[in-house]
């Protein structure tokens, strides 16, 4: 098959690879319906992060069981699933308190900008759709893998509940979506820090009741002004920079919640500063396992549609262009087709 492999800095390639197999008995093998470029697919492509080359490239996947090893009971050929960029076995005292992604046996899942792909620990890791979707979901199915479930988590961590004044930092695909569950959440103002207008259409249909256009200092002081010298309840940190967490910790008020799902880079905390600001930080890699069976329910019965982040649409062959297009902005996110 030909599959998406990164060679360093700015070279990704669709090149001919083996087929996956079943490696252990836990394993499943599915044939991708839909796959996607993540933001944090571009850190390795632009030489900033090194993961070691040649590497398989994707991690956010949905799509039809092929195959499954003997150990397997949960899940059979023929079924559309979803899973994590983690796999997890969902039994260990981790995955039991509800983070998977930090579960004790976990594996990365990588590889899935592919027609095919291997999941490990897939009764643990892949959850079924109730029947084969419509092509209108696929979109929308495909951003629970990932990108949904990450923003669900960024409003979960900082404590998004009715009534409270709610920021998000970032208006990438996450945070984006963090508006959105910010808004499921109850959030009573929703204000999305964004300098584009294109994703400040997203965001305000998706919730948001305030846009802030300004960074750094200016953007801290614009909040603080918006919410008459107290800070937020809670912000929502979905970028991963130095500038992005200061400006989230800032924003807050002191005793609010902040939130970081961002992959970080670069990022350093300042303990002094963090003991004046009385601010709760609860974020990392997000367990979008545990959120995968009610995203689902509510991406069914249409009650949302995160799939409005994919502003490309590309065959696979194209993913390179992929690329290019959200390192230069000019996507938000790209989805891929087998």
């Amino acid at each position: 098959m030909y599959a998406t492999v990164l060679y360093g800095a700015g070279d990704v390639r669709f090149e001919d690879v083996p087929d996956p197999i079943i490696q252990q008995p836990t394993d499943a093998i599915i044939r991708v319906t839909a796959a996607c470029v993540c933001g944090s697919d571009l850190w390795p492509w632009r030489g900033i992060q090194d993961y070691g080359q040649p590497m398989p490239m994707g991690h956010e996947y949905c799509g039809v069981v092929e195959e499954v090893g003997s150990a397997v009971t949960s899940i059979r050929p023929g079924q559309f699933v979803i899973g994590s960029f983690f796999a997890s076995d969902n039994t260990c005292p981790h995955c039991r308190s509800g983070y998977q992604s930090s579960c004790q046996n976990r594996e990365f899942v990588g590889g899935a900008q592919a027609p095919l792909l291997r999941v490990p620990m897939a009764d643990g890791t892949l959850v079924a759709t109730p029947e084969t979707p419509g092509a209108d979901l696929i979109p929308s199915l495909l951003a629970v893998s990932d990108v949904m479930g990450t923003g669900w988590f960024a409003a979960d961590a900082a404590q998004v509940r009715p009534g409270v004044t709610a920021v998000v930092v970032g208006d990438g695909a996450v945070g984006l979506l963090a508006v959105l569950s910010a808004r499921l959440m109850g959030a009573e103002r929703i204000i999305a820090m964004s300098r584009h207008p294109a994703r400040q259409a997203i965001a305000r249909q998706f919730g948001a009741t305030d846009i802030v256009d300004a960074r750094g200092e200016e953007g801290v002081a614009i909040i603080r002004d918006m919410t008459k010298g107290i800070g937020a309840d809670s912000v929502l940190e979905c970028v991963g920079t130095q500038q992005s967490m200061d400006q989230a910790i800032k924003a807050v008020r002191p005793g609010g919640y902040t939130s970081f799902v961002g992959v970080p880079h670069g990022v350093q905390l300042r303990g002094e500063e963090l003991f004046f600001a009385h601010a709760h930080l609860h974020g990392g890699p997000a367990p979008v396992r545990r959120y995968l069976p009610d995203l689902i329910g509510k991406v069914w019965d249409k009650a949302i549609n995160p799939g409005l982040v994919f502003d490309l649409d590309l065959p696979l062959s194209q993913v390179a262009d992929a690329y290019r297009a959200m390192d230069e902005r000019r996507a938000i996110k790209a989805i891929l087709r087998p």
